[in-house]
């Protein structure tokens, strides 16, 4: 199993960042590796993954909400791939009303550089927020 941990300071709200963050649907926005995401129920999720040339599909399950503090999610062994596990939690730090501080850790047994992954996602993540953030102060 691999694991890393990464931190940014995001210029919106804890508030929003957590909700963002509830939003699985999203995550392949920001998130690279995944490709698709499909609800079932509110603690589940049907994820493809792709990693070094090859597709995965899983099953992820939230396990915990703490609101505007923390998540974590892991993927639920199946038949499909027994072998291949990820876990992720989110811890969110208030800095003022207007920036946050997101940290991520990730255990994957999927492969690849998992510590460079992370701060990828994070980037992507803020550019996301901020991006969006800027469209809405410019109507």
């Amino acid at each position: 199993m691999d694991a890393a941990e990464g931190s940014i300071v995001v210029n919106a709200p804890v508030t929003d960042i957590y909700q963002r963050w509830l939003a699985f649907e999203d995550y392949p926005k920001f998130i690279t590796a995944i490709k698709r995401v499909r609800k079932l129920d509110n603690n589940h999720f049907v994820a493809s993954l792709g990693f070094n040339g090859k597709q995965y599909e899983t099953t992820l399950e939230m396990m915990l909400r703490v609101p505007e503090r923390r998540l974590a999610w892991r993927t639920l062994a199946d038949h499909r791939a027994p072998d291949h596990l990820a876990a992720g939690v989110v811890s969110l730090t208030s800095l003022s009303d207007r920036s946050t501080c997101v940290t991520l850790k990730l255990t994957s047994s999927f492969g690849g550089a998992v510590s460079r992954r992370v701060g990828t996602y994070l980037q992507n993540f803020k550019t996301l927020i901020q991006a969006e953030a800027a469209r809405e102060d410019g109507r």
